[in-house]
């Protein structure tokens, strides 16, 4: 018999369906053009759960973005071994329910804590945050800050949940931050990578380490221009597609932005932050951020794999989990 919440997940579906066809016509989509772009919007008050006011000098960046949605009671009960921050955009519904039900399942592992949550901005359509809000209310495992969701914002993404954990999951040990179309290896992450029995590590960061310089071709996605960003090349950085840290570091990252100015391209950003904090980041081969053919034995051997569809991650994690006596 399905439980409430697969009934209550099977009626939204039916509403999402309704309103994806519909914002298939003529509807505005959530795609945002230009750098990064920061909407006009009131003076916030000062919350009372901030853990930095300490901070008394002039922020270049003072991120006080309000939260839409939150979930400042998910690490109350007991601190977690590992967060995982996942950035998604509103429209990516499937993708969420299949890292819910595979690698992203908080009750997977039994011995060790996990807290799992998908980060968005605000859509310029009112129709997805509804939507949105809604799976909000039936999972809890959603966090939305007030700015516009685009391309150009993924690194406001990512400091949001740089500053979700430094404010509201400060003991956790570890964090994952990964992309909504990505395999994560679970089991490879936390018993052979992260190593639960082990003492927690600080100031570490890793993933897959990328060693180059700003792109100057206007048409390139990855294009950055010389008054953003002068030097011929980028500090070492992780790509975006997935990369771990201890807890400690989401703070210093987070504190460090604030006085450091913003890059649209996210990954690139972070590790201009790693630089300043004199953090270098480790190499882990682990890490794809590409696109790479199933087999058991090949995927036993990573941590995360980049262009995964909801469907094939449902048939991965189903074979891996089933396999499991398999040798290779």
């Amino acid at each position: 018999m399905p439980s409430k919440v697969s009934c209550l997940y099977l009626l939204t579906v039916v509403c999402w369906a309704s309103a994806l066809w519909y914002l298939s016509g003529s509807r505005p989509s959530s795609s945002y053009v230009g750098q990064v772009s920061i909407p006009m919007r009131k003076a916030p008050k000062v919350s009372k759960n901030s853990t930095f006011s300490n901070i008394r000098t002039r922020s270049l960046n003072p991120h006080d973005f309000g939260y839409l949605i939150n979930e400042a009671k998910k690490c109350e009960a007991e601190p977690p071994f590992l967060v995982i921050l996942i950035s998604t955009t509103h429209k990516e519904f499937n993708a969420r329910q299949a890292i819910r039900e595979t690698w992203g399942d908080e009750t997977t592992f039994p011995d060790v804590r996990v807290v799992t949550l998908f980060l968005l901005g605000r859509s310029i359509d009112t129709v997805l945050n509804q939507m949105v809000e809604q799976e909000s209310q039936i999972f809890h495992d959603i966090v939305v800050e007030d700015f516009i969701d685009s391309y150009h914002n993924l690194t406001l993404k990512t400091l949001m949940g740089m500053r979700w954990v430094a404010t509201f999951c400060p003991k956790s040990q570890y964090v994952l931050k990964t992309d909504s179309d990505i395999f994560v290896n679970m089991e490879n992450l936390i018993y052979n990578l992260l190593k639960p029995t082990t003492k927690p590590r600080r100031r570490y960061f890793t993933g897959y380490v990328i060693n180059g310089g700003p792109i100057r071709d206007m048409r390139s996605k990855w294009y950055m221009p010389r008054d953003l960003y002068p030097e011929s090349k980028y500090p070492p950085f992780c790509s975006g597609t997935g990369y771990v840290f201890s807890a400690d570091v989401a703070e210093l990252i987070y504190k460090t932005s604030l006085h450091t100015r913003l890059l649209h391209l996210e990954d690139v950003y972070v590790g201009v932050c790693l630089r300043k904090l004199g953090i270098h980041p480790f190499q882990n081969s682990g890490f794809n951020h590409w696109k790479m053919a199933y087999s058991l034995c090949r995927y036993r051997r990573v941590v995360t794999v980049h262009q995964i569809s909801p469907e094939e991650m449902h048939r991965i994690w189903n074979d891996m989990t089933s396999k499991k006596h398999l040798k290779c």
